[in-house]
């Protein structure tokens, strides 16, 4: 095995169930806790290093209940809340376990905005940037940030072990073509299916149809819709998702805890 990739969550800003919605989602996985979705994020283990992508609101409870003890690298997609909300989770592991700041890798235009809104963690990261079009290598797997449409700078990322290819892009609307040119045959394309019926932000996000569309698009082995927030426009059950997705063959919903294996 090259390396695993594990959709910690798999839900869009609102989560799921959400406090303020009674809708028949929100019902559904308060009656069923395993059908819970929380803030997206995903973590990619080579063996060697563990790179958490995006460190949702819900990352500390995500790691807790996937047995992760160990955080060697951070890759951000974006700065919006719901990716880099819980970065100051990682303040305790720093200072009482690894003893040294993580490296966190950041859009390039979102230095100053980490620095505005944690003064308080300069010790606890090694910001860097990274670079579109660059891969950056954890042992024999490849890590690639590619542009994703999503109103401001944010990357999806393409992950390569060997001949297993795998492209991550929770928020976009549609791919640009260099991206979708990149990601074309992939054997996991992981994207935005935020919206059930209207997509409300055509211009950053997708609904499922769409991303069930993109996948045919780029040939993907595998399309899994992530990013889910059920309530919008048309909310959806677990089990009328499935039906949904099942026609295609290839189209796989993802779910909190999901493992990949590259």
């Amino acid at each position: 095995m090259e390396g695993s990739f594990i959709l910690l969550g798999t839900g869009a800003g609102p989560g799921l169930p959400s406090f303020f919605c009674n809708c028949a989602g929100c019902q559904e996985a308060r009656r069923k806790p395993e059908l819970a979705r929380t803030r997206s994020s995903a973590l990619l283990d080579t063996g060697d290093s563990k790179i958490l992508i995006d460190t949702s609101p819900d990352v500390r409870r995500q790691l807790l209940r996937e047995g992760i003890d160990r955080i060697d690298y951070v890759f951000l997609t974006h700065w919006h809340y719901d990716h880099f909300g819980g970065l100051g989770e990682l303040e305790y592991y720093v200072k009482l376990a690894r003893r040294e700041p993580v490296p966190l890798f950041l859009p390039p235009s979102a230095g100053k905005q980490f620095a505005a809104a944690f003064p308080n963690l300069a010790d606890v990261f090694a910001v860097r940037s990274w670079a579109f079009g660059r891969q950056y290598l954890f042992g024999a797997v490849g890590l690639t940030p590619l542009p994703a449409n999503h109103g401001i700078e944010t990357a999806g990322f393409l992950l390569a072990a060997g001949a297993a290819r795998l492209a991550y892009f929770p928020d976009t609307a549609g791919l640009p073509a260099l991206s979708a040119q990149q990601v074309t045959g992939v054997d996991w394309l992981i994207c935005d299916a935020t919206f059930h019926g209207d997509n409300w932000y055509p211009d950053v996000h997708m609904s499922l149809e769409q991303a069930i569309a993109l996948g045919r698009q780029v040939n993907a082995r595998q399309t899994v819709p992530t990013h889910l927030a059920i309530h919008y426009s048309r909310p959806v059950t677990a089990r009328e998702l499935q039906a949904e997705v099942a026609p295609y063959g290839n189209v796989v919903v993802a779910y909190d805890g999901m493992h990949i294996t590259l």
